[in-house]
């Protein structure tokens, strides 16, 4: 059996987030802590799948595991979901000013067609 350290690497976040089992694992442990049977029981696929979502998770520091007993209990660290948070905050700034600018200009658009419309005056029926 080899030796795999769990070290954290700011893309093994991304990589996680990248699988919706992993997101959906993630929203279960929002609510609290779990055993690993009852995530695994939450789920459609096998017990050796859902372990090898949490070790992925753990990697990403994104859960934590603790021992009580014979069970694994797991509970979300949302720390690494900061530096998400941050990376995705540009785009939200980008966005942002591009709906505002869009928003102007149909604004405008629109005074100037309703401007157009009133210096015509009302239609007479032919």
């Amino acid at each position: 059996m080899r030796n795999r350290s769990v070290t954290y690497v700011p893309e093994a976040t991304f990589q996680a987030l990248a699988d919706p089992t992993r997101r959906a694992v993630l929203d279960l442990l929002r609510h609290g802590s779990r055993p690993a049977g009852q995530i695994a029981e939450a789920f459609p696929i096998s017990r050796p799948a859902i372990s090898k979502h949490l070790r992925q998770l753990r990697k990403a520091r994104l859960v934590v595991e603790s021992r009580r007993g014979r069970h694994r209990l797991y509970q979300l660290n949302a720390e690494p979901l900061k530096a998400v948070d941050s990376w995705l905050e540009q785009y939200r700034q980008f966005w942002q000013m591009n709906l505002s600018s869009l928003k102007s200009f149909v604004e405008q658009e629109y005074a100037r067609e309703l401007g157009e419309v009133e210096a015509k005056g009302p239609r007479k029926p032919k």
